[in-house]
């Protein structure tokens, strides 16, 4: 499942993890991690979020400056404080994910980073890959118990049933 930026596609899918646990397969560019379904849930949780709270912050700079009559400075502030009062993710994100009100543009953002990767998504676009790593969180969990019970039916190797989920990975590109 792929997530398009400007710069390189996020690729995030099912994968097992040496001891044969459910795990997600995160490629960006030339960055590559292994991550627990878990991690990748609560990131879709913070990109669906951020999502919300670009487009919020962008409603309510238009409402201090447009409606209040507040300078850019004095609403940047505002907004500041807005942040700063909201709650902290309650676990661990794969991504670096903020919420961004573009000052200039008044176009909401949502700014990802892992590394030296980086990418700026509308919120739409957040919301879409949010989806994306829900999805590829749930079939990590299914794709194991699959794995598991060909492997205890005697007419697959453990060869052969790498292959099929290899096969099936190749289709979702």
């Amino acid at each position: 499942m792929a997530t398009h930026t400007d710069d390189h596609t996020i690729w995030i899918g099912s994968a097992v993890d040496r001891e044969g646990k459910a795990a997600c397969h995160l490629t960006w560019g030339r960055l590559e991690a292994l991550l627990t379904p878990q991690v990748v849930t609560d990131t879709a949780r913070d990109l669906a979020a951020a999502a919300a709270h670009a487009e919020t912050d962008v409603a309510l700079l238009g409402v201090l400056r447009d409606t209040l009559g507040l300078d850019v400075q004095t609403a940047g502030r505002l907004l500041l404080d807005v942040r700063a009062r909201r709650a902290m993710p309650p676990a661990p994100s794969a991504l670096r994910i903020e919420a961004v009100a573009g000052m200039k543009t008044g176009l909401p953002y949502v700014h990802v980073a892992r590394g030296s990767m980086k990418a700026q998504l509308t919120p739409d676009e957040a919301r879409e890959m949010a989806v994306l790593w829900t999805q590829a969180a749930l079939a990590a969990s299914t794709d194991v118990r699959l794995r598991y019970a060909l492997g205890e039916w005697d007419h697959l190797t453990p060869a052969q049933i790498d292959a099929l989920f290899q096969k099936m990975r190749e289709l979702h590109r």
